[in-house]
């Protein structure tokens, strides 16, 4: 069984920042303000910023096909993105937490390529792109953000995608969720998985059974515990040795 733990997964923004800050889940006073901001700049980056929500689970943010016109910073929630084939088969392309940016992946060709929708409340920063683009010819660090998270989506995109087993995606799977939770202050070891089990499925191209049985698998290992959608991650170098040629460690 899991020890209990005061915050599993984050449920809602802890402050919503002011002229002289950012939000604490803000991607970009997160990643930015260390290279130095002014206030003028920040007071113009201030000035993009739009809160919206709340959504609640199953509500669209964007669809495929929209015009693009901003991007959504997560301040508390869960979003997931995902296509449609021309089957109406679903494929689940990513999972986004309070502090990351949803749909830096419509800059070109200019709308959205996915669906983003609310798996539980979700509250967002919308961040209109065209004023932040001006705004970033004038202050490189906003633009190096975007770089660094544009790269960052697709190194995440490409997880369990490949001639790797059931095991080796999951091990990924788990190791990335946990470390993106942990760059927010949250425990590493210990979180909750708030998305369902067979989008989790479908995200690592696996069946839904075939995922069940590799966590069972895990947890008489002794790799992990769960309970539920709460997991601890009993053994980590057990499991990023298990992962480590889709993670590229050694």
């Amino acid at each position: 069984m899991l020890e209990p733990t005061q915050t599993l997964w984050p449920q809602s923004p802890i402050d919503d920042g002011d002229e002289a800050h950012f939000c604490s889940t803000c991607v970009f006073g997160r990643l930015c303000l260390p290279d130095g901001y002014n206030k003028s700049a920040l007071r113009e980056l201030h000035c993009l910023i739009e809160h919206v929500g709340p959504f609640h689970a199953g509500d669209e943010i964007f669809h495929t096909g929209d015009a693009f016109s901003a991007v959504f910073s997560v301040r508390a929630g869960l979003v997931k993105t995902s296509v449609l084939d021309d089957k109406g088969r679903e494929q689940v392309l990513g999972f986004y937490t309070p502090g990351e940016l949803v749909g830096l992946n419509a800059i070109y060709p200019a709308r959205y390529p996915c669906t983003a929708v609310a798996v539980d409340t979700v509250m967002l920063c919308r961040f209109s792109f065209p004023a932040m683009a001006t705004l970033a010819t004038r202050i490189p660090s906003i633009q190096e953000t975007l770089f660094r998270l544009i790269s960052r989506d697709i190194g995440t995109a490409t997880l369990g995608k490949g001639n790797y087993s059931a095991e080796e995606r999951l091990a990924a799977f788990l190791i990335n969720w946990s470390e993106r939770l942990a760059s927010r202050g949250f425990s590493a070891r210990r979180f909750s998985l708030p998305m369902q089990r067979t989008d989790i499925a479908n995200y690592l191209s696996l069946a839904p059974e075939t995922v069940s049985r590799v966590i069972r698998r895990m947890s008489d290992d002794g790799l992990i515990a769960i309970d539920r959608r709460e997991v601890e991650l009993l053994d980590l170098k057990g499991l990023e040795a298990l992962a480590s040629s889709l993670l590229r460690r050694g």
